[in-house]
């Protein structure tokens, strides 16, 4: 080997013993006290200097400087930003100094104080070692002995170049090589006694033997993680405030802290609560939102209600995959370097895809695996889902709402079959941090660059078997408070329910061809305004199901479902449609079933649920001191129900603001639209710079792929419309999958617009959706868009689209190459235009 690539410990004897470090070497010392590694360091610093090499030094414990006015650099790196903004800090660092840098680092094992896991110490090195090998650097690293898993030890002796341990024992130093990479001798591996600058080899089985009957190897140990929560049940009876100290220090590790949701659950949870929830998580780290949203809501209610909702709740046994597990599994699987490119401002789209696609084929280590297999089997053939639960999920200003992927698991198969289907749920979850909806909200919100990493909830699914499927008779989405009102009478603070029969992802989903039902609960059968005839048209007419036999989420016409033994009248959920009846009659039909319509009047008008529910959201929303949306499913045995608490957030809500006054309209003609009610955003004046309107005949006669296009082309406005105040009016029901139903835009192809419309066609059978609740309207909120549903035809409503198609139409300066679709894309300015809108008369107009 050429002289230059090696490089001096500043030992000239043990320099013999190894042969030299060498460029590229990462050297890890295993000390008992830090003293010994500032030793080593001394000397390794001195021989940088003598031979003029550049020595960095990256501080980041609490513990002494191991290096003083000997280096060339001193980087400060705060490690409690938590493990992806430390590796990446520090790895962008490495890249800025460059090739054959000298580095020391402080000692890994005080990442404990931030991380409280040795998992992710052994994450950081071997995220950070393999790139300072490909740079030809020398690092000093050093870990505590008897502090770490012997996994950890054997994941950083895998990766390491040196793994050496030094002992200081009578005022005598020893230094003993484990491993030395692609250098040996007949001598190296024994324990070499340094004095001066001689390493004396050895090699006496007595001298051995006594050495090392003096030195304490420890016994088996847990991760630093575990030995926290065991100690911590040895004060379950200590004081109270010793008590509350323990339980806040096991808050930060599982929730964080520093937070208002961190303030809420220390008000409501002890200690005892937070071992019991720290016991069914698999993996170490932060359990996540959705996971904390849950817990601390069936918490409040149990404190706060009493026994007032003891007997209607249904009990959870929910797991937790804690957040480590999800870098770990990045790490672990050789994909750090491609996450830091994904990172970087160039490199956050461009890599996602690849990223993604990786992230849907790793490995996970054989205990995340074991733990997995226990969980199944106490869970057995129980239907799952499996639901992310990120770490700025579901919290106050950032709802994340239909973001991350969760994906139901039936859980039928053999027990090989069922633990695949989970662990490539879990996989598909991870994966869906780098779907492009996800990565625009972040960007859009300014957390691009922070912590995400992903946990995951575990729940059993609420509901049960009927024939060959199963689900829960009725599941939704309730708000604490109705901002969507259609009637001056409607009481806002009563809350609001969308409901649908089955599964809940009928209520979070604008469902494509079917409408969930909106129960206010100041009155539950106050109808949104439509016909009598409009009625069944817009309610439910399938739902979504487990199939045992497929193994799958399917879902079902309604008819269908109601033939399958539900275990209650089916009655509570549909009403005969007596019309539907006497119209078939008409037609001649003798050999039919009564046909039904999706209600719910008897579940709402003769079961406590309705009331329960407005108490329960009254409750949470005084206790979060802020309106709350929960997720939920109920099951029905007669006239007794059990409500599933499925998870609760801070519902993100635009105030009302002041109030506006609507000005008179002389003429009918005068305005482009105007209305009661059937908009959200509270109350604004607001001047309109932009209108982008689509015609609904000219888009009914597109081919399908041909509306798709109309689609990317709304996105290609929609960044030119970046800072200035565009409204955006369509037919039927933006973002939309069925094409035929509306214009299938993603919410990132719509977010710079101020004001969104959907317009109600009866002629071509567009119909606006009520889709408060929906993953789509907290998008909407969120981004502080303001939404009006315009029923044309009805009373009290106005609307004259001629106002806009008259004007000069604008499409082709935003977007050159879409003449063809100038008949269906209107883009006009509108130079004082203006829209009024108040929450208290609930008025509504725009001229």
């Amino acid at each position: 080997m050429n002289l230059f690539d090696k490089v001096s410990t500043g030992l000239k004897g043990f320099d013999q013993v190894i042969d030299h470090l060498r460029f590229g070497d990462n050297v890890v010392w295993q000390v008992d006290t830090l003293k010994g590694y500032k030793d080593m360091v001394h000397s390794f610093a001195e021989s940088a200097r003598t031979e003029n090499m550049r020595m960095v030094y990256i501080r980041f414990a609490r513990h002494e400087p191991v290096l003083d006015g000997r280096c060339d650099k001193v980087y400060h790196v705060d490690a409690s930003k938590g493990f992806e903004s430390f590796a990446i800090e520090i790895h962008n660092l490495i890249k800025e100094e460059g090739r054959r840098v000298l580095y020391v680092f402080d000692c890994l094992t005080d990442l404990l104080e931030y991380w409280h896991s040795d998992l992710m110490i052994g994450n950081f090195f071997k995220a950070t070692c393999p790139y300072l090998y490909e740079l030809e650097t020398v690092a000093y690293f050093a870990i505590r002995r008897n502090f770490h898993t012997y996994s950890t030890i054997a994941g950083i002796r895998e990766t390491t170049q040196l793994l050496l341990d030094l002992y200081q024992i009578n005022d005598k130093t020893y230094i003993h090589p484990l491993k030395v990479w692609q250098r040996y001798s007949p001598t190296m591996f024994f324990p070499h006694l340094i004095q001066d600058q001689e390493a004396v080899c050895i090699t006496s089985s007595a001298d051995a033997s006594e050495l090392f009957t003096s030195i304490n190897r420890g016994e088996v140990r847990l991760d630093y993680w575990n030995t926290i929560f065991n100690n911590a049940k040895s004060m379950l009876d200590a004081s109270h405030e010793q008590q509350e100290t323990v339980k806040r220090q096991l808050m930060a590790m599982l929730i964080g802290s520093d937070s208002r949701m961190f303030k809420l659950c220390d008000r409501y949870f002890t200690l005892r609560d937070i071992l019991a929830i720290a016991s069914r998580e698999i993996g170490t780290g932060f359990i996540g939102g959705k996971s904390v949203g849950m817990l601390l809501a069936r918490k409040i209610l149990e404190v706060e209600g009493g026994e007032r909702f003891a007997s209607c709740l249904e009990p959870h046994d929910s797991f937790y995959i804690g957040s480590d597990v999800f870098y770990t599994y990045i790490v672990q699987n050789g994909w750090w370097t491609l996450r830091t490119r994904q990172k970087t401002p160039e490199g956050y789209f461009k890599y996602a895809a690849e990223l993604r696609e990786k992230l849907l084929h790793g490995t996970f280590l054989k205990d995340i695996q074991e733990q997995f297999i226990q969980m199944l089997e106490y869970f057995g053939q129980s239907p799952i889902i499996v639901r992310s639960s990120s770490l700025l999920e579901d919290n106050f200003g950032n709802a994340f709402a239909g973001k991350y992927q969760s994906v139901f698991c039936v859980n039928q198969g053999t027990p090989q079959e069922r633990y695949e289907a989970f662990e490539q749920a879990v996989r598909t979850v991870y994966a869906s941090t780098m779907n492009e909806d996800a990565l625009t909200y972040r960007l859009k919100r300014g957390l691009a660059q922070k912590d995400e990493q992903m946990a995951i909830l575990v729940q059993r699914v609420s509901g049960d078997q009927h024939g060959d499927y199963f689900f829960p008779h009725v599941a939704g989405v309730g708000f604490s408070t109705n901002l969507y009102v259609w009637d001056e009478s409607i009481d806002m603070n009563a809350g609001m329910l969308r409901l649908v029969f089955g599964l809940g992802t009928r209520a979070v989903d604008r469902t494509d061809g079917d409408y969930v039902k909106i129960v206010c609960l100041d009155n539950p059968l106050r109808n949104p305004p439509m016909s009598e005839e409009d009625q069944k048209k817009f309610s439910q007419h399938r739902l979504d199901l487990l199939s045992f036999t497929r193994n799958a989420l399917e879902s079902k016409d309604l008819g269908e479902v109601l033939l399958l033994p539900l275990k209650t009248e089916k009655e509570l959920f549909a009403s005969p449609d007596y019309v539907a009846l006497a119209r078939m009659r008409e037609l001649g039909y003798r050999d039919f079933r009564m046909p039904y319509l999706l209600d719910f009047r008897k579940l709402l008008t003769e079961t406590r649920f309705p009331a329960i529910m407005r108490e329960m959201l009254a409750l949470l929303s005084k206790a979060y001191d802020y309106p709350v949306d929960i997720e939920f499913t109920a099951n029905f045995k007669d006239e007794a129900f059990k409500i599933n608490l499925l998870q609760c957030r801070p519902l993100q809500t635009k105030g009302l603001g002041k109030t506006v006054t609507i000005p008179e309209l002389k003429d009918v003609k005068d305005c482009f639209f105007s209305g009661k009610g059937n908009f959200m955003g509270g109350s604004v004046r607001l001047s309109i710079d932009y209108v982008i309107f689509i015609g609904a005949g000219a888009y009914l006669k597109l081919s399908e792929r041909e509306k798709y296009e109309v689609a990317r082309l709304i996105g290609l406005i929609n960044r030119a419309m970046k800072g200035k105040n565009a409204m955006l009016v369509g037919p039927g029901r933006w973002g939309s999958t069925t094409p035929s139903l509306g214009v299938p835009v993603h919410f990132a192809e719509l977010c710079n617009m101020k004001v969104l419309c959907e317009y109600a066609s009866k002629k071509e059978g567009f119909m606006p959706e009520l889709s408060y609740g929906s993953h789509f309207f907290q998008d909407i909120v969120e981004s502080e868009i303001f939404y009006v549903a315009i029923f044309d035809g009805y009373q009290d409503v106005i609307f004259n689209p001629d106002r806009i198609l008259t004007a000069e139409n604008l499409l082709t300066t935003f977007a050159p190459e879409s003449g063809r679709f100038a008949d269906v894309i209107h883009v006009a300015e509108t130079v004082g235009m203006e829209l009024y809108s108040d929450i208290v008369t609930q008025r509504l107009l725009c001229r």
